[in-house]
């Protein structure tokens, strides 16, 4: 028999088809649907109010809303915020009105990429989640902080989802191997897994368009074992890389490009890939805020300017719009990408978390203190504290931090023009301090 004219052709893809449709095959996010867990104990009372799931790409957040339907057998209404408008959402909430009679459970209301939405999309949603017309359920890869307007933030629960870790996605190309219709008459033998893992990057449906690509690839007419090796899941992902991404998680894949290649200083890499987002549909505030971002962590204080004319760039696209907003974003990758680098902002604020969480809330020195009452002072509060401006250049030689820290460094100036003048500066006041 040739497999390959038997395969299915006209069926979902094996992502699709593994979908899971009750939690008890669900995959991954214990935390959230473990036995005992907070979305598990809500699901199964059957009692749901509006939430907001946050994750990373395919770590399952539309899979739960829809067992969430299922499970709890009511009308469910799915948009997606990429090409979905204020007369979409109006037309689910009249439909999901007709839906609702007497005491009956309202309808479930389902939006992928609830962030893509305007402030008049999201508005439109307000006054049907407030008066229980539906259950919203939104998801979203980004911060719901910064993306949903806050009353409608307000009114729904936030539940984090986490990647998928190595356990999770074996599990899943174990149960597509035994319980997929087409997957299972065949004998795949996998030898080894860490180029799947690897190019899944803990995205489940990642993992599933990668292994379906590499078993349709070595199929052969005599039913001879299919073996899969590292070797050829990168081969086959490599050459059909359009197929792999039928979801259009490559855009994870540009962004991380167009933030390296400003990182690495490369302006035409930089635009290329801005052109490419761009070109794709991505929403501009959503690459100006990456700007905001990689202009404090990557060029910092190599060259503070750098972050002005990012935060001038998210004001100016925000209200501009596009086409023309395309022009101040360009402007602002090739000054970033053409600005000397450096780090040293976000490595002192890290390393200063890291002994901050280890050590504790350790005392102030009392010359630092406040000292609002008499008590304070006769305390010893504020005592032999020197104003710097008292002093020559507005330096005084005062220990600042606590008796456990004292000789700390958090803050190691790059190697750049600009913080090489902040490292003589600090050599000379600190007689030695910043000698490193």
């Amino acid at each position: 028999m040739n497999k390959k004219t038997n395969t299915p052709i006209n069926t979902p893809p094996l992502a699709d088809r593994m979908r899971p449709t009750c939690l008890d095959d669900y995959t991954g996010q214990k935390h959230l649907v473990g036995e005992g867990a907070v979305l598990r104990r809500m699901i199964e009372s059957g009692n749901i109010s509006s939430f907001i799931l946050w994750g990373p790409p395919g770590v399952g957040k539309t899979t739960l809303a829809r067992i969430v339907s299922e499970k709890l057998k009511r009308p469910f209404y799915s948009l997606s915020a990429v090409n979905s408008g204020v007369k979409d959402v109006r037309e689910a909430i009249e439909s999901a009105k007709k839906q609702k009679f007497f005491n009956a459970p309202c309808p479930v209301l389902f939006i992928d990429e609830i962030h893509r939405f305007s402030k008049s999309q999201q508005d439109s949603l307000l006054a049907a989640v407030e008066k229980g017309i539906v259950a919203l359920i939104g998801a979203t890869t980004e911060n719901p902080s910064f993306e949903v307007i806050s009353p409608l933030l307000s009114r729904c629960q936030v539940y984090t989802l986490k990647s998928l870790d190595k356990a999770d996605l074996l599990e899943i190309i174990d149960n597509a191997l035994k319980k997929d219709c087409f997957l299972k008459t065949l004998t795949v033998k996998i030898e080894e897994t860490d180029a799947l893992l690897r190019v899944s990057g803990g995205d489940a449906r990642k993992l599933l368009n990668a292994l379906e690509l590499v078993i349709m690839g070595e199929i052969d007419d005599d039913d001879s074992e299919i073996v899969i090796t590292d070797e050829k899941t990168l081969e086959r992902v490599q050459q059909n890389i359009a197929l792999y991404d039928k979801n259009g998680e490559m855009h994870y894949d540009i962004i991380s490009a167009f933030i390296k290649s400003v990182r690495g200083s490369d302006p035409n890499a930089a635009v290329y890939y801005l052109a490419r987002m761009i070109e794709g549909g991505e929403d501009p505030l959503f690459i100006a805020r990456r700007l905001v971002i990689l202009a404090a962590e990557d060029i910092g204080l190599a060259n503070p300017n750098a972050l002005l004319m990012a935060q001038s760039c998210f004001a100016a696209v925000h209200s501009i719009g596009m086409p023309e907003g395309r022009i101040v974003l360009s402007q602002t990758t090739i000054y970033l990408a053409t600005s000397p680098k450096s780090n040293s902002a976000i490595m002192a604020i890290d390393n200063a978390l890291s002994i901050v969480k280890q050590t504790g809330n350790l005392s102030v020195p009392l010359h630092l203190r406040n000292a609002p009452t008499k008590l304070m002072k006769d305390m010893g509060y504020s005592k032999g504290y020197k104003y710097a401006h008292s002093f020559s250049e507005n330096f005084v030689d005062h220990e600042f931090l606590p008796p456990e820290q004292i000789g700390a460094t958090f803050y190691n100036p790059g190697e750049n023009a600009r913080e090489n003048e902040i490292k003589e500066r600090m050599k000379k006041l600190w007689k030695g301090k910043y000698e490193n």
